[in-house]
């Protein structure tokens, strides 16, 4: 018994931007070169490089989308497991956006100069740390909404 609505089409393309997007933030190492160009760029939270461009306006709409979903699938009886599943993912990525933005994006795209050797070692290996979690909380909650998608 999967779930056929525009919801939950679009809780699966959510979660799969923001699966991908912080797959290839950790591949060209973003924080690193966030930290980089720090003394060449403006101060800005939605300056160039900035990943804040890309996730605002698909945010929202993944965190609705998959809410919704993931409530149809608790009513209708589906794999309640599945559902709790991608719940507890979504909410930890969630949790450990909020994090790095505030512990690492932040930092790096408002503060002004070059870094530090020590404390920029510091926030890029913070940010893949946490992302690697992140990643992995994002595949569960993936993983878990197909279920609940697809009965």
């Amino acid at each position: 018994m999967g779930l056929r609505l525009p919801w939950a089409a679009l809780a699966r393309l959510g979660q799969a931007h923001w699966f991908a997007g912080n797959l290839y933030e950790a591949a060209v190492d973003v924080p690193g070169l966030l930290a980089d160009a720090r003394p060449n760029r403006e101060p800005r939270l939605l300056g160039p490089g900035s990943p804040l461009r890309y996730y605002a306006p698909a945010a929202p709409v993944t965190l609705v989308a998959t809410g919704v979903t993931l409530a149809a699938g608790w009513r209708t009886g589906g794999d309640r497991r599945a559902v709790a599943m991608s719940a507890a993912g979504t909410v930890a990525a969630a949790a450990l956006t909020a994090y790095l933005v505030k512990a690492v994006n932040l930092p790096l795209l408002r503060g002004e100069g070059a870094l530090g050797d020590d404390e920029r070692r510091r926030l890029v290996r913070t940010w893949h740390r946490a992302n690697l979690v992140r990643l992995a909380a994002l595949a569960a909650a993936t993983a878990a909404t197909r279920r609940v998608t697809t009965g």
